[in-house]
């Protein structure tokens, strides 16, 4: 008996989380958009089976899609987080360790049976999310990262395995890994698989095998550890806890171009309000604020791309210490016909909250630093509660005409109470 590694994933994950809150999508082809109802960016099964492309612009696709009958959906990425977030809650109880990979996915660890096969322990755990959440997941697992990500790979591509691949109870699991392309192996880009290719490596098998030397001399350590996991040594551990972010980001391209100044402040203000909001959650300060900007490059006009950058002279999560410090920033970066299609700040230089350099010329004594902590609580709570923007800061506007476009968003329905589905029975 010893451990092995899982890899759950969420299929088609932002079409998913859609049906599963409207039943009535289930079985149709489903696409989502991306910000200002864009481009494709996720797609249901039924979808894909029609060759609908991702990345697709939707202008260039919206008559196709509506001739198929393709049902299109605004991104909801409320309804998107916290699906996800109840999908980890659900996994923690199956596992030993979880690490939370991405929205829709998660490694995790546990003790391999004396029979050895964990093929039914994955079938109760995908019965148990779709019960839970209505949502499908397959399941992937191996004796490491690398081979549970190929596992994964594997059960979603057979329909006979019903979501479900356990690479590590094979006898001889080379014909599995002989059928996965090296494109398709985790950590494998773009450049290096060119040099595989070349080298007469073209499946997962031919990798395991190439010689460690040769490996080494082009792809260094990292290369050595991904074939020692192919051989099925775990040398990736679970990252339980995520380490501190470096830097947080918030950008967004607006549904019309800005062209005054007071949009841009708009534009700005509520930025910051989404990013200070980040940096309490993520229990940080931020020492550095940087503001950016671009135009599109196909306005007809010449591309325009600039950024501007205001240090703090104490670290803040404060909404309005990073307001002072950010708006006055707008002016540097507006310029006369040049439309600006997309802003953001990054805020850097991140401290723990529980570390703060003082200096003698503190900006507000510690008592009412205090109380403004209180505050930036009790907002953070009353929009939690009632939903963001609930209060907001009057900087940020209160209908403007550049805010994000999402025509055909669907209902948040598991964090905003007026959106509960209400069920009629006679």
């Amino acid at each position: 008996m010893g451990w092995a590694t899982v890899l759950i994933d969420g299929n088609n994950f932002y079409a998913s989380c859609e049906a599963a809150l409207d039943p009535s999508l289930i079985g149709r082809p489903l696409v989502v958009l991306s910000n200002n109802d864009g481009c494709i960016v996720a797609r249901s099964a039924e979808a894909r089976a029609l060759g609908i492309p991702m990345g697709k612009p939707y202008f260039q696709v919206r008559r196709e899609l509506e001739c198929l009958g393709v049902v299109v959906r605004s991104s909801n990425y409320a309804l998107y987080a916290d699906m996800s977030q109840r999908l980890m809650l659900t996994l923690e109880p199956w596992v030993e360790e979880l690490e939370v990979y991405s929205i829709d996915e998660a490694f995790g660890r546990l003790h391999r049976p004396a029979a050895g096969d964990l093929s039914a322990w994955g079938r109760a755990l995908r019965q148990q999310v779709r019960r839970h959440l209505g949502l499908p997941v397959a399941v992937g697992i191996a004796p490491s990262k690398v081979l549970a990500k190929l596992a994964n790979k594997l059960a979603k591509g057979d329909p006979a395995h019903g979501g479900v691949f356990d690479l590590g109870a094979l006898a001889d699991p080379d014909p599995w890994l002989e059928a996965v392309a090296i494109e398709d192996v985790w950590g494998i880009g773009r450049k290096l698989s060119r040099w595989c290719r070349l080298r007469g490596v073209a499946n997962a098998l031919q990798l395991r095998e190439l010689a460690s030397g040769e490996l080494r001399a082009r792809a260094g350590v990292v290369g050595l550890r991904l074939q020692q996991e192919l051989r099925g040594h775990s040398c990736l551990p679970l990252v339980a806890a995520p380490p501190a972010k470096q830097e947080t980001c918030v950008s967004r391209s607006f549904s019309e171009p800005i062209r005054e100044l007071g949009q841009l402040r708009e534009a700005i203000a509520t930025y910051i309000s989404r990013a200070a909001e980040k940096l309490r959650r993520q229990r940080q300060r931020a020492g550095t604020i940087t503001v950016f900007v671009r135009s599109s490059p196909f306005n007809g006009t010449r591309f325009y791309a600039n950024a501007a950058t205001a240090t703090l002279p104490l670290a803040s999560n404060d909404t309005a210490v990073l307001l002072a410090a950010a708006l006055p920033l707008a002016e540097r970066l507006l310029r006369p016909h040049k439309p600006l299609q997309k802003a953001g700040v990054l805020l850097q230089n991140l401290q723990p909250l529980e570390q703060l350099q003082h200096h003698l010329l503190a900006p507000l004594p510690p008592e009412q630093q205090r109380r403004r902590e209180v505050l930036m609580a009790t907002i953070d709570g009353l929009n939690r509660r009632f939903g963001r923007g609930t209060v907001q800061w009057a900087a940020c506007g209160l209908k403007p005409a550049w805010a994000m476009k999402r025509q055909r968003l669907s209902r948040a329905a598991t964090t905003r109470l007026s959106d509960i589905p209400v069920v009629h029975s006679d």
